[in-house]
């Protein structure tokens, strides 16, 4: 009687899906690991004054005017960003849901025992990034709330000088760059190691050397204008 050598279609099909989680974990953080740059240059602009600040605030809303509409330009890219923020935490939940679910056998729960505090920070780390962005969006773009004393009058400058002159805010700011520090520091190492860009000692330590500027230049780049303004290095007048 013939026996059927096949291998079984459900783990198969689960590793595939898993390193296609991983993949698209790693391509949707690429794109956030280019806006947070992109973004980070624009603030310091900042440095500047408010004059210079508004312009490349305005300018942003008219790229490719009068291709797009007024705005046009900003709001497809904030679309895509959302699109990619859903495919990272969908692809972030079933790859724990399935380091979790493998946790059963006594092998795997021993190794699941050495997960470092790293590890543990990217995930928590990626919540409560995702609260800071709403608070930030609702802010600085949706509802442009004041939570300081000095008058706005429609500036962007002026709004973000008022706003970082409030020591809380600050620290609110502060605690979410140091969060997103650690997750790009790890995001960028898991990516390079998904990709295949770190298959060797010499790739690893230059992977690992990327991770580390790219975080450090981000969460720095993002705390120099608060800081600037909360101690009053950058003035609204």
């Amino acid at each position: 009687m013939a026996t059927n050598t096949l291998p079984k279609a459900g783990p198969v099909t689960a590793r595939r899906t898993t390193v296609f989680m991983k993949l698209l974990m790693a391509l949707s953080g690429a794109l956030f690991v280019f806006y947070v740059l992109v973004h980070m240059y624009g603030n310091l602009k900042i440095f500047g004054g408010i004059e210079p600040f508004d312009e490349y605030a305005l300018h942003l809303r008219t790229l490719l005017t009068p291709i797009l509409p007024f705005g046009g330009f900003l709001w497809l890219f904030r679309a895509l960003l959302v699109i990619a923020l859903v495919a990272h935490a969908w692809s972030a939940f079933y790859l724990w849901s399935r380091a979790k679910g493998a946790r059963t056998t006594r092998y795997v729960a021993k190794e699941a025992a050495r997960v470092t505090l790293r590890s543990k920070t990217m995930r928590w780390g990626g919540v409560a990034l995702l609260a800071f962005l709403v608070w930030h969006l609702l802010q600085f773009s949706i509802l442009k709330f004041n939570v300081g004393s000095g008058a706005v009058n429609g500036s962007e400058g002026r709004l973000v000088i008022s706003s970082f002159q409030v020591w809380w805010v600050v620290l609110i700011y502060f605690i979410a760059m140091v969060a997103l520090g650690m997750h790009l520091w790890h995001g960028v190492w898991s990516a390079s190691q998904t990709l295949g860009w770190a298959v060797s000692p010499r790739a690893r330590a230059r992977a690992q050397a990327t991770a580390t500027v790219v975080a450090l230049v981000v969460s720095v780049g993002f705390m120099l204008p608060p800081l600037a303004i909360l101690f009053g290095i950058v003035k609204g007048n």
